[in-house]
């Protein structure tokens, strides 16, 4: 969780403003280790040495973050896209963000004009392509958060559902806190937007 040391460092060197001011504090955050650090696929995508390794069956990939107690989420990335190189290299490279997300979340990365097969938590077998139409992934970054859970949502009880979903770049604040809204299930009785509102009021009050 962010602590109130790093929400005023943050703020003093930028990264809490606007994209330019997002770049120009980038960076003073400490970089990842060389073990920690993403590399560049022959796709031309980034990706993070400890996303999941998968067979891309995300029913089995669910029940598999489900064993080790954590959150399942499907990060939709794009050769080329310069808000995903940012994802990567300002976004993971903080820290108090990567060390949150590897310990309660399990990451399945897919292209979203990818041509790899994929088995969706019905069954149904289709490229990553025809799957984020299907999804209608229209950003890159998307990020889509699934639950199964009875209680993840209402009238959905006992089925595989998307709980939140990131569509575009968030600034680093803004993008751990969605997910610590995941995974506090802040959705089953509120949105995002106030959760986001509650926590920067704590930060600022110094509760936090």
């Amino acid at each position: 969780m962010i602590s109130r040391r790093l929400f005023n460092h943050w703020a003093a060197v930028g990264v809490l403003s606007g994209a330019g001011g997002l770049l120009a504090g980038a960076g003073t955050v400490r970089i990842a280790t060389a073990a920690e650090a993403p590399r560049l696929t022959r796709d031309g995508m980034y990706t993070e040495p400890w996303f999941l390794d998968s067979f891309l069956e995300l029913k089995d990939d669910l029940e598999e973050a489900r064993g080790k107690g954590k959150n399942f989420a499907v990060i939709w990335e794009l050769d080329g896209c310069p808000y995903c190189r940012e994802t990567h290299l300002v976004n993971f490279a903080v820290p108090e963000i990567r060390d949150f997300i590897k310990e309660n979340f399990e990451i399945l990365q897919l292209d979203v004009r990818g041509g790899r097969d994929v088995t969706d938590f019905n069954g149904k077998v289709s490229s990553e392509r025809d799957l984020a139409k299907r999804l209608k992934v229209r950003f890159s970054p998307t990020v889509q958060f699934f639950a199964e859970d009875p209680k993840a949502a209402q009238g959905n009880t006992g089925k595989i559902v998307e709980v939140a979903r990131m569509a575009g770049y968030f600034r680093p604040l803004h993008f751990l806190t969605m997910f610590e809204y995941v995974r506090n299930k802040g959705y089953v009785d509120g949105n995002y937007r106030n959760f986001l509102k509650a926590k920067m009021k704590a930060l600022k009050s110094g509760k936090i």
